[in-house]
């Protein structure tokens, strides 16, 4: 198991997460906001969520924990060297974001509530790749920093890799980005081989990172990320230091809720809703108190994309082609977004990953395709209200 090495404290900054882009800026044309005839049937409304309680319905949630032995980690660190750090890694960028107005997949913005910051993502650097989750510092820390720095990772996945964007977002005007693979080593730490699996799930709390795989729930120490030889355009790797294992199907939607106590992790699938707490432990920072749920709930919505918790409402997305469904859901019922002439329910973006809210600013951010995109939560609110 990995010592606790200490949050940092942070130092805030001037500078904060919160510029607002003009409306013009992210202004969708009468075509790209236009619906299809052949989307014009609202998704069917879920429903009020149903709590599980049942051993058979909480048993294939279980969790168990698989970390790596120390003397494994030791020869890990001996093979790969010295870490680099989150810092070093944030100041030697590949590449730069677009501004919203040069990103052609702009017409992938949700529609309603719209999106108050927008980032687009070079063609050149992801091609064939496909976006997945995000997770940022404010999940890491409760004042919205790692170090000195505002963070947003960003996940991308091909057909043999699995990389992580690290964005440096200090100034909102301009965020630069660096790539950084991710590997699973052998139980012996002797060799490490590429994770090879659709990021849709990812968290970052405290100094690990948990990332949703097809045969677990990974775990990443960022205190260890390194830099390494180029390999599929990234200049560091980061290794998984453990995994949780599902007694069911591993959770394809993961986001952080602050407004809990302790902590927890909200994961969903296949209409399924539930949540872990996290360890109050210091020497097990970032992992689970226990591989038991604390709750959960069946959903009627189909087709689940990003799920967020707080404050006893939660937030799910329903992944289509084209425009998707916004719903938030309570044990009492269940509201979604609308827009258009018609009212309709299809408002939201069709292909998002993940949800996750960042406390400090107040905004949710997520990703469709090439565009990366923030939202205040309280907008989410009063559209569904």
């Amino acid at each position: 198991m990995t010592q606790h090495r200490g949050r940092h404290r942070r130092r805030r900054r001037g500078r904060a997460l919160r510029g607002v882009l003009a409306g013009t800026a992210l202004a969708l044309t009468a075509a790209a906001t236009m619906i299809s005839a052949s989307q014009a049937t609202d998704d069917a409304d879920p429903g009020a969520l149903k709590p599980l309680t049942s051993h058979a319905e909480l048993n294939p949630l279980r969790l168990r924990e698989e970390l790596l032995p120390e003397p494994a980690l030791d020869r890990l660190d001996a093979r790969l060297g010295r870490p680099a750090g989150v810092g070093a890694v944030l100041a030697d960028a590949d590449g730069t974001l677009r501004d919203p107005d040069d990103c052609t997949e702009r017409a992938a913005l949700p529609v309603a509530p719209a999106a108050t910051r927008a980032y687009c993502w070079d063609a050149a650097g992801t091609r064939g790749l496909r976006s997945g989750a995000v997770t940022t510092s404010g999940d890491a820390d409760d004042d919205g920093h790692w170090g000195e720095h505002r963070v947003v990772l960003s996940a991308w996945s091909g057909d043999r890799r699995s990389r992580v964007a690290f964005v440096d977002a200090d100034d909102p005007g301009r965020l630069s980005y660096t790539w950084v693979r991710l590997a699973v080593p052998t139980d012996d730490g002797r060799a490490h081989r590429p994770l090879r699996s659709a990021l849709s799930g990812m968290v970052w709390y405290q100094d690990k990172l948990l990332v949703t795989a097809r045969d677990g729930l990974y775990v990443y120490d960022l205190h260890r990320v390194r830099r390494a030889p180029a390999a599929d355009g990234s200049r560091y790797v980061l290794p998984a230091v453990g995994v949780y294992r599902s007694a069911g199907p591993a959770p394809t939607g993961l986001s952080l809720d602050r407004s809990t106590s302790p902590d927890s992790l909200v994961a969903s699938r296949d209409g399924r809703l539930w949540r872990y707490a996290f360890s109050a432990d210091p020497d097990r920072a970032g992992l689970l108190a226990t591989g038991t749920a604390t709750e959960a709930y069946a959903t009627g919505a189909e087709g689940l994309g990003g799920v967020l918790s707080y404050r006893s409402r939660w937030y799910l997305t329903q992944r289509a082609e084209e425009r998707g469904t916004l719903w938030r859901q309570t044990t009492d019922g269940a509201e979604a977004t609308r827009c258009g002439a018609d009212g309709t329910r299809l408002c939201w973006t069709g292909r998002t990953a993940s949800l996750s809210y960042w406390q400090q600013t107040g905004e949710v951010w997520s990703q469709s395709g090439r565009t990366l995109f923030a939202l205040p939560l309280h907008a989410i609110d009063r559209a569904l209200d």
